[in-house]
């Protein structure tokens, strides 16, 4: 079968694959060659666009090679996305690759919050796709991923705060056509104390937060980390027209993961392909 676009990748040139500096250099050539290997025509390396010192952790949240990113305050600091040296990556690998379409892209963190001091990173006029992604929130203590939060407050108090906060992010900005990984906040679930996750108990938070992305015009990732039904089915309820399929894939051997049971599933709820591998399937 034809893949379609892999729309959210992520390379030596993310901060938390290691930098371009790290042992993970040479990432981007690496899932091209594969890209190629296994049949995929296209492909958006979508870096981070997050901004360091903006958020708190503790060691435990962070990989063994992220915890010399805490600094004293104990939030995650980090060299900012150098976006010149990016741009210049992707140039080369599509001389190296000409057969395999690849475009630039950033996730963009906390865009309603960030626009000011992303604009000073990188010009988005530049950049083929940007996705629009909700890593952090506040819940009075500061700004932390949800599964820092989990362990300091209620997970359903967590999770409900999480959705208000997606419509927050979209009333927000303007600055990204996709929102991705609307199950971010899930994929650390605390199970141990809240027993497994049911989407059900949380519906109406993700309807209303679907319904405002696609009031907003903006098209939803389909992030094949996790495959769950029950997305695109409420996508299609809330009058979603448009999804893009992203791996999150932070290691070459990751691409494309799911895509074929992923494709299966947004058929079955009435999308189907543009006519090319990047345009947004539709309904």
């Amino acid at each position: 079968m034809t893949l379609p676009a892999d729309s959210h990748v992520h390379s030596e040139w993310s901060w938390d694959t290691g930098g371009p500096t790290s042992q993970a250099a040479g990432r981007m050539r690496a899932t091209c060659e594969h890209a190629v290997r296994i049949g995929l025509g296209a492909i958006y390396f979508t870096e981070h666009l997050d901004i360091p010192d903006t958020w708190r952790a503790e060691p435990e949240d962070l990989m063994a090679y992220q915890q010399d990113f805490l600094n004293a305050a104990g939030r995650v600091d980090f060299a900012p996305f150098d976006a010149a040296g990016y741009l210049d990556a992707v140039d080369r690998m599509r001389h190296e690759f000409p057969d395999l379409h690849i475009h630039t892209g950033v996730e963009f963190g906390q865009p309603h919050l960030m626009g000011r001091r992303a604009a000073q990173v990188v010009d988005l006029d530049l950049i083929d796709r940007v996705l629009g992604s909700l890593h952090t929130l506040d819940l009075g203590d500061g700004p932390a991923e949800p599964h820092t939060l989990y362990r300091d407050h209620d997970p359903g108090d967590v999770l409900h705060a999480y959705l208000a906060q997606v419509r927050v992010t979209v009333a927000g900005s303007d600055a990204f056509e996709v929102f991705t990984h609307i199950d971010y906040a899930v994929r650390t679930w605390p199970v141990a104390t809240a027993g497994p996750f049911d989407p059900r108990a949380f519906e109406d938070g993700f309807r209303a937060a679907l319904q405002s992305i696609a009031d907003g015009g903006r098209a939803l990732e389909m992030n094949t980390r996790r495959l769950w039904p029950w997305i695109p089915e409420w996508w299609a309820d809330a009058g979603g027209t448009a999804v893009t399929f992203g791996s999150d894939a932070h290691t070459p051997d990751a691409i494309a993961s799911n895509f074929p049971e992923a494709t299966a599933m947004l058929e079955h709820f009435g999308f189907r392909p543009g006519r090319t591998l990047e345009e947004f399937w539709t309904r």
